[in-house]
């Protein structure tokens, strides 16, 4: 008889789940930086220096201190569970790189919309988008410094927000406060598409 440490069983390999989510919202809301503060992998990045000639078109209204903008998207990626990955993509907040939003929405889950309490309307444009397509959203309120605070409520009511959709307070600079508004947005997403399948057909 042998005796010795029992031989381990090899653990299947789980193989994750990999989700696609966006990050949209105003110019110089945060998205970038939100994207490199939870991306275990170096984020990639698109970005590139406002010029003059980009002034008659970039408005950089109360961000007259940023001096690059998102040209393309933003690309990180989160392990939330050992099956559960998340691919975050950025899109360009300026209205001229628009047209890239239909291809960066193709088969994504849900969305974050991050919004700044001093320039709110920046981010109709962005919940219009995901209403108009059926992406399930949340709002993510990226509490600056120097931005005046309110309550979720008082922001759903300025946004004109449904009522499922869920607003939450971030620091986009923090990697526990993204994560939180991650798995909202993963959690709310199921939620929603749940409900989908159980409505009636053609309804």
């Amino acid at each position: 008889m042998v005796f010795g440490r029992p031989e381990r069983k090899k653990q299947p390999r789980v193989e994750p789940l990999t989700l696609k989510i966006l990050v949209a919202g105003g110019f110089g809301v945060g998205k970038t930086t939100l994207v490199g503060a939870v991306s275990e992998i170096r984020p990639l990045r698109t970005e590139e220096v406002l010029t003059e000639a980009g002034r008659p078109v970039d408005d950089v209204s109360g961000v007259e201190g940023k001096t690059t903008t998102t040209v393309a998207m933003d690309f990180g990626r989160i392990t939330l569970r050992q099956d559960l990955v998340l691919y975050l993509f950025g899109t360009p907040g300026q209205n001229r790189f628009w047209f890239l939003w239909d291809e960066l929405a193709q088969g994504a889950l849900g969305a974050v919309v991050l919004a700044d309490t001093r320039r709110l309307e920046d981010c109709f444009a962005a919940i219009d988008y995901f209403e108009r397509r059926g992406i399930p959203f949340v709002v993510a309120v990226n509490c600056f410094d120097d931005a005046s605070r309110y309550p979720a409520q008082t922001i759903s009511a300025a946004l004109d927000l449904d009522e499922d959709v869920p607003v939450l307070m971030c620091d986009a600079r923090e990697k526990e406060s993204v994560k939180e508004v991650l798995i909202s947005v993963v959690e709310h997403a199921l939620t929603v598409s749940a409900a989908r399948r159980r409505q009636p057909a053609g309804t």
